[in-house]
């Protein structure tokens, strides 16, 4: 019992941090820590020691949100409201569209990228997370993260002026 405590101290802000980045949610990322911790103690069996602890919590973490973004989905209704609020007079509608486009773009052209590249470039676009917190997650070095999200950066770039 007392190494699954040692296990969750040591982890737990990682592994949050990790899901913060991928849901932008405070309190949906705490539910699904909770629950990504639930799992490793049924699990820890499992646990080959094959790459580092957080990794495969992280991957864990990865697999719930999953879960969780697939049953959203199934019950997915937008109200009134919620199109309502997303048009705010702030902004010309054109600009918004354009916007909108941009950021499509942006992420059509990240679906492009490896699995990886991928995962480095919103954990530290989204995240905010430095090289070195990227590398512990996905269980490389810093300098690794740095190279892969420079050359996923550089992809992205070029595919955008392909486009033009």
């Amino acid at each position: 019992m007392q190494d699954i405590e040692k296990i969750y101290k040591e982890y737990s802000t990682t592994v949050y941090k990790y899901l913060f980045c991928l849901t932008q949610n405070k309190e949906f990322s705490e539910d699904l820590t909770q629950e990504t911790f639930a799992v490793a103690v049924e699990d820890i069996k499992k646990f080959r020691g094959e790459c580092k602890l957080s990794v495969w919590l992280c991957q864990i973490a990865k697999h719930i949100w999953y879960k969780e973004l697939k049953k959203k989905k199934k019950n997915a209704n937008v109200s009134f409201e919620e199109i309502k609020e997303d048009v705010l007079y702030d902004e010309t509608l054109e600009e918004k569209i354009c916007a909108k486009e941009k950021k499509l773009n942006f992420f059509k052209s990240m679906q492009k990228l490896d699995e990886k590249s991928r995962e480095v470039m919103y954990l530290r676009m989204v995240g905010n997370l430095s090289y070195e917190e990227i590398g512990e997650i996905l269980g490389k070095t810093s300098n690794w993260s740095r190279v892969t999200f420079y050359r996923a950066k550089q992809k992205i770039r070029e595919e955008s002026k392909n486009e033009k």
